[in-house]
């Protein structure tokens, strides 16, 4: 199994060292554009240089450890002007899923989450600390989900996004690409695209401007 080398040197990355601890995977270093942070440690981690110099690490598998989705696809994006990264994917050891469920590549499912059948994640999603995900659920590229979020069967997360911590969402609803959903929210009704919702039950609270 190849060395792993960690993107992103906050604090979900010491998460993400810990997760990939546990998968006992090797962690060679991280990869971080601070300057300052440059040959610090990170867990035990040497912060090896920025994004870019991944190039010089290509006999190793990479993950982009960092909440925010519309970062991790920049960060992404940036890396693939020098080429073809090999992308890990980590799914904690106390994680429950059915063999009807696929993960994309890049996709970070941290400990005790449960995913239960006919379930598709896209590439380079991020399942934190106890998710729970029902049947027929769909989640596009580049979600992220914060702990103890409970998502119902058949729910729609599209590119892009972002749930925060402790929230719930009713089955058979469509959260459209670059919307969010604040911590402790409780979802009765689809989300339109580039909106935050937030309160019990959730109402819009502003657009999203990029």
């Amino acid at each position: 199994m190849k060395d792993l080398i960690i993107i992103g040197g906050g604090g979900f990355a010491k998460e993400v060292i810990w997760l990939a601890n546990d998968c006992n995977r090797k962690v060679k270093g991280v990869l971080d554009d601070s300057v300052q942070t440059h040959n610090t440690q990170v867990q035990g981690a040497t912060v090896l240089g920025d994004v870019s110099s991944w190039v010089n690490y290509k006999d190793c598998e990479f993950i982009i450890a960092i909440g925010s989705p519309r970062t991790r696809q920049k960060v992404l994006d940036k890396m693939l002007t020098f080429g073809e990264p090999d992308f890990a994917t980590l799914i904690h050891p106390s994680v429950r899923f059915s063999n009807t469920v696929s993960i994309g590549e890049g996709s970070i499912i941290c400990a005790g989450s449960i995913l239960t059948a006919d379930i598709s994640l896209g590439k380079h999603n991020i399942l934190n600390l106890n998710v729970t995900v029902g049947h027929e659920c769909e989640f596009a590229d580049y979600v992220t989900i914060a702990p103890m979020v409970a998502v119902s069967g058949n729910v729609q997360l599209h590119h892009l996004v972002e749930v925060g911590t402790g929230a719930v969402i009713r089955q058979g609803l469509n959260l459209a690409e670059g919307s969010m959903l604040g911590m402790g929210g409780i979802l009765t009704k689809n989300i339109p695209e580039r909106m935050i919702y937030a309160g019990n039950p959730a109402k819009k609270l502003k657009e999203i401007v990029e």
